[in-house]
Formats: structure tokens, C-alpha cells, sequence
């Protein structure tokens, strides 16, 4: 009888549940207008990306208790965890184009340089990211076809990108609700309004916190600036809240591939550390998304899912150049090359949070057209404000028609150095003849590890203490003097890693890796206290959390492109 009875408690729980879901987020995809798919008996999956977490400070957030959602299921044995390498550059958009398409061929850095045509890449520009997405596309089709894509740089094939660079302004998250469905957002949950003005004024608060401590304690941040955090904690609360609600509707939707990518302990740690006490706060953020979302996967089981929680790669307590050289990279080469040579060099902070701030932007345009005009003056009013405090300056970055002697591109501690003295990439023997005096003050400079450059199909790696390694295409390493891969620990990993660099159309004619210091610290070409992008330290060294009855083992991910094929099969039912 009492196993009766609690079947029937049971059964009842269930019919309950399924019927809160369907009245809750049924009114909100009505509104929406995007019907999801038939459920069928495929299994869906759930990718959940913390930005910039290694697997080394994952296991220190869950020991000091930052994540204790994702600490109780793993205590439970689901999912597993464990560590992968995520390839160099280990940036962001070179691990989501690995991930999501397969290829990631040519995509250097965050920031490079196109010689051949005098153009300036940056990643966060949408129309040179939507030439990457297509060319990306061309050869594979992206594991997230049919799915949907939150807060990414590539869509990944997805039906639905929303806060997506390479789809910026295609989709957008408010425009496409009905009527006066983007007040529902907030009433089908009394309290989320409440929780979204507490965490943007916590977040505000926090930050201007941080500014006065700079005061006193100079570091990265600008003491004087009180307009941008604003803008950052509204931009970050509204996206966290936007994209959040966004995965659990598609749960209810059924969509089959879901994507998610939660930036703010990248933010933080690029400005107080990777394991500082407001780092790990973000991370107590996302364990609460974490926990929602997985509670509407495990309820309403219309189709299943397997949820996944990764990182893109990691982020490496670091030292800027400037601190050790008094300058940056950029001004370094100008001051070595003399009278006559120009140097353009693209440095900017804040960019995850920019990002976020020109997506609300976004929103904000299509929200206008749906307002009254005396509203829609006001709106206009604040969306140039927003503009100019916070997306000037940048533009500089936009300008595809400058060409000088040297261009320099930073992606945190991975430099590339351009030469216009030619179109093609220099082998290094072409670039000592005119600037070997520049060579030799690059190796022997505080805070630059290595100078990477190509000899024919090889590649030449030099140290600062006189050490040379001759890499091969099939992985060989002919090293004489100290080994300059030394400092970066798996010296065979760099050098296959750094070969496949150096030979991609776009990578400089020099390539300058910073240096890692005796306390493991490594030194960046960026104003940052923890970074990625080459190598040392754990920056390229991601985690992922897997469904443990899912053949994937974390130990045979040598690169993103190793994720790729995993997921193609498992669920696309393709061989890649």
C-alpha cells in the first residue's frame, strides 16, 4: 500500500510540475513566436561555458564553497569532471570556432593583422566576424545546428543567436516578443525584477568599491571612472537574466542543442586575479544559473538532455609589460627602430564587458521602433549617451585603411609583429637583415619569453638566454643552448601548438610570447592582472563536467578541435 500511495505522490508531483512549465514558459513562447520543434526520442544537450575558468581555479572555487550547486553534483557522480587543453591561441574565438565548427585555421589571436589586404581584425567587430563565421561554415556544418546560441562569438549553425557577434543585430532578444511579452518576462516571476535591480546595484557599487581602492592601491582599473561600471552591471545583469531565461525556454521549447557562454569571471579576473574574492562572487552568480537551468532539465522531460559545463580555456595571474619595461610592446619597437618608423599598435580594456554594453545597445534600437515618440526620444537620448561614454575611442580599432612600417597586435600574452615592408610573411632571416639590432632588443627584453619565427616549413623559436629550438611540421624539436619552451611545461605540446601558429597565412612575422616569471606568474601585453592567449600557466588549461555514461575522455583533448568531432557524432549522428 505505502508503495502504492507514494507512486501516486509521485505521478501527481509529476502532472503538477509539467502543468506549472506549460502555463509559465507556454505563455512566453506564444508571445515569442517561435514554435520549438517536435519532441522526438533524440537526445538533446546543454553546453553551459564559464568564460576563462582553468580547471585549477574551478577546483578552488568549489573547495572555498563559491559553487556549491555544481560541488553537490559532482560529489554525486554527475556529471564527471576533468581537465582538457584547449590549443594556443587559447582565446576565446579561436576555442568557439574549434568547438562549434571544427576549424580554426587562420584565426591567430584576438587581434591580428591581414597584410595583404592592410586590415585590422578584431574579433569583436560582427562584419569581420560574420566573414570568419561563413568561411568556417563552408567546409563543416556547426553543432548547434537547429539549436539556439547565447553570448558567443559564432552561432554555431544555431536557429537562434542571440548576444552573438558574428550575428549581431539578426536576432534580438526583446524585438521578437508580442506585445507586451518583455513585461511577461519579469511577471511570470515576481520576484525577478526585484533580484535583477539588487544585482545591478550591487554590481555598480561593488565596482565603484574597486575604484576607490585603486586610489590608494593603483593597479589596472581607473580610479576616476564612475560612468562605465554603471553601464557594465546593467549590461551584465540584463544579458546573465536575458540568456538564463532564454536556455530554459528552449528546454520547454525542445530545442536540441542549447549554448550558453557566462562572461563575468572572465571580466573580473582580467582586472583583480583569477582567484580573488569578486572572481569567485561572479562564479557563486553562475552556479545560481547553473542550478535553474539543470532543475528545468531534470523537471519538464519533454526531451532529454545531457548537460555539459565547460570552459573556453584558462586565465593566468600575469604582470603587465609595461610594468617591466616601462612601456608597451608597441612603444617598445618604435623607441628600437628610431626616427622614420611607425608602429601601430591596438590596445583596449573591458572587452567582454564593451561587448555587452553595444548588445544592449542593440536591443535598445529595436526595442524603440515598438515605443511612443515622446519615448522614443528619451531612448534615443540614452542610447547616445551610452554610445559615447562607453564605445568611443574604440573606433580607432575600425580603421582598415591605415598601413604603416610595423603593426603589433596583442592578444594578452601573445604578441604578433607585422613588417609592411612585404605583403607575403617573413621568414625570419628577412626580417633580421633590416631590423636585427630590433631582434636582438625583443629577446633580450624584461618580460618577453620567446620570439617565435618561420624558417621555410620550419619554425624558429629564440630565448633570452641565448637558447634555440628548430620545430618540425611532424612535431620534432632540434633544441641547442637552453630550451626556450622550457618555462611553458610540456615543451612537445608548445612546440606543436606554436609550429601550427606560426604557419597560419595570418600569423605575424614575428610572434613574441610573454614571459613566465619564477613565481609562475606570466607577463602580458595587455593591462590585466590574469590572462590567456598563449601559453604558461593554466590559460590553456579549461575543465569540462560531462554526463559520466557519455564516452568522452577530457585526457584525448589536446585542442578544441578535438571537441568538435565528439559532439558531431554523439548527437549530430555524423563522423566529422
Amino acid at each position: 500500500m505505502s508503495t502504492w500511495f507514494a507512486q501516486r505522490v509521485l505521478d501527481l508531483v509529476g502532472v503538477a510540475t509539467d502543468l506549472y512549465y506549460t502555463r509559465k514558459y507556454g505563455a512566453m513562447a506564444r508571445r515569442l513566436g517561435r514554435p520549438g520543434p517536435e519532441p522526438d526520442s533524440r537526445t538533446g544537450f546543454i553546453i553551459i561555458q564559464i568564460d576563462g575558468l582553468s580547471h585549477e581555479y574551478l577546483e578552488h572555487a568549489l573547495s572555498s564553497g563559491a559553487m556549491p550547486y555544481l560541488r553537490r553534483l559532482l560529489a554525486q557522480g554527475h556529471p564527471s569532471l576533468g581537465s582538457w587543453r584547449c590549443g594556443v591561441p587559447s582565446t576565446t574565438p579561436a576555442v568557439q570556432a574549434g568547438m562549434l565548427f571544427g576549424n580554426r585555421f587562420d584565426i591567430p589571436g584576438f587581434r591580428w593583422y591581414e597584410k595583404d589586404r592592410g586590415l585590422a581584425v578584431l574579433t569583436k567587430r560582427p562584419d569581420q566576424m560574420r566573414d570568419i563565421r561563413d568561411r568556417l561554415g563552408r567546409s563543416r556544418r556547426g553543432i548547434l545546428s537547429g539549436g539556439s546560441c547565447y553570448v558567443s562569438m559564432f552561432d554555431g549553425d544555431a536557429d537562434l543567436a542571440l548576444f552573438t557577434v558574428s550575428s549581431f543585430g539578426a536576432h534580438r532578444f526583446f524585438e521578437s516578443v508580442r506585445g507586451l511579452g518583455i513585461f511577461l518576462l519579469f511577471l511570470l516571476s515576481p520576484f525577478r525584477i526585484l533580484r535583477l535591480f539588487g544585482l545591478i546595484v550591487t554590481n555598480y557599487l561593488t565596482g565603484l568599491g574597486r575604484r576607490l581602492v585603486a586610489l590608494v592601491r593603483p593597479g589596472v582599473l581607473n580610479p576616476f571612472d564612475v560612468i562605465s561600471p554603471l553601464w557594465h552591471a546593467v549590461s551584465d545583469a540584463l544579458l546573465t537574466e536575458a540568456q538564463t531565461f532564454g536556455v530554459m525556454l528552449d528546454i520547454y521549447r525542445c530545442v536540441p542543442a542549447i549554448y550558453a557562454n557566462y562572461t563575468s569571471y572572465d571580466e573580473v579576473a582580467h582586472k583583480l586575479g583569477p582567484s580573488h574574492g569578486a572572481a569567485f562572487r561572479t562564479l557563486r552568480g553562475v552556479d545560481r544559473r547553473i542550478r535553474q537551468i539543470d532543475r528545468m532539465r531534470d523537471r519538464y522531460r519533454k526531451r532529454s538532455y545531457d548537460l555539459y559545463i565547460l570552459s573556453d580555456h584558462g586565465n593566468t595571474a600575469s604582470v603587465p609589460f609595461t610594468w617591466r619595461s616601462g612601456a608597451t610592446l608597441g612603444r617598445f619597437i618604435k623607441d628600437r627602430l628610431g626616427e622614420g618608423h611607425s608602429v601601430d599598435e591596438a590596445l583596449s580594456s573591458d572587452v567582454n564587458s564593451t561587448e555587452k554594453a553595444r548588445f544592449v545597445l542593440d536591443e535598445l534600437a529595436g526595442l524603440g521602433r515598438r515605443l511612443s515618440p515622446r519615448l522614443r526620444r528619451v531612448l534615443v537620448l540614452s542610447r547616445r549617451h551610452m554610445s559615447r561614454r562607453l564605445l568611443e575611442g574604440q573606433q580607432l580599432e575600425y580603421n582598415t585603411e591605415r598601413r604603416e612600417d610595423v603593426v603589433v597586435r596583442v592578444s594578452g600574452p601573445l604578441a604578433h609583429v607585422y613588417f609592411n615592408v612585404s605583403p607575403r610573411p617573413l621568414d625570419l632571416i628577412e626580417v633580421m637583415l633590416p631590423y636585427s639590432q630590433l631582434l636582438d632588443s625583443l629577446i633580450s627584453a624584461a618580460g618577453v619569453g620567446a620570439v617565435v619565427g618561420r624558417a621555410g616549413l620550419r619554425t624558429i623559436v629564440l630565448g633570452p638566454q641565448g637558447g634555440v629550438a628548430i620545430l618540425g611540421a611532424d612535431g620534432d624539436q632540434k633544441v641547442d643552448g637552453p630550451d626556450p619552451l622550457a618555462q611553458f611545461g610540456d615543451t612537445a605540446y608548445a612546440a606543436v601548438q606554436l609550429h601550427r601558429l606560426a604557419h597560419y597565412p595570418h600569423a605575424g612575422d614575428l610572434i613574441v610570447l610573454g614571459a613566465v616569471e619564477a613565481d609562475g606568474t606570466v607577463v602580458t601585453f595587455e593591462k590585466q592582472v590574469a590572462t590567456h592567449g598563449g601559453l604558461g600557466g593554466s590559460q590553456v588549461n579549461p575543465f569540462i563536467a560531462w554526463p559520466p555514461d557519455c564516452p568522452l575522455q577530457p585526457q584525448a583533448l589536446n585542442d578544441a578541435l578535438d571537441l568538435y568531432p565528439y559532439f558531431a557524432e554523439q548527437y549530430l549522428g555524423q563522423t566529422a
